[in-house]
C-alpha cells in the first residue's frame, strides 16, 4: 500500500513540474486582440498582463471618447479571454481533458 502511494506522490510531483512549465511557455506568448476593424489593437501576454495597446489616430475623436474607451474594453478583454484560453487548451492536454476544478 505504501509503494502505490509513493507512486501516486511522484506522478503528482512529475504532473505540478509539467504544469510549471507549461505556465511558464504560455506566459511568455504574447496574444493580440483588436475592435473596430483593426483600429484598437492589444497585446497581452499569457499571465493577462497588458503589454502594448495601439490605437488608430483616426479612432480618436474628442467628441467621441465612450467609442474609444468601448473599443479599448472590446479588445482588451477579447485579448484576455483569448490568453486563457490557450493556457486552459496546454493544461487540458497535461490533464487528458479532464476539468480538474481550481486547476487553471
Amino acid at each position: 500500500m505504501a509503494k502505490g502511494l509513493g507512486n501516486m506522490m511522484k506522478q503528482a510531483q512529475q504532473m505540478q513540474q509539467k504544469m510549471a512549465r507549461i505556465q511558464e511557455e504560455v506566459a511568455k506568448q504574447e496574444i493580440e486582440a483588436s475592435a473596430g476593424g483593426g483600429m484598437v489593437t492589444v497585446v497581452v501576454n499569457g499571465k493577462q498582463e497588458i503589454l502594448s495597446i495601439k490605437i488608430d489616430p483616426n479612432v480618436v475623436d474628442p467628441q467621441d471618447v465612450d467609442m474609444l474607451q468601448d473599443l479599448i474594453l472590446v479588445a482588451t478583454n477579447e485579448a484576455v479571454r483569448k490568453s486563457q484560453d490557450i493556457m486552459q487548451q496546454e493544461m487540458s492536454k497535461l490533464t487528458g481533458g479532464m476539468n480538474i476544478p481550481g486547476l487553471f
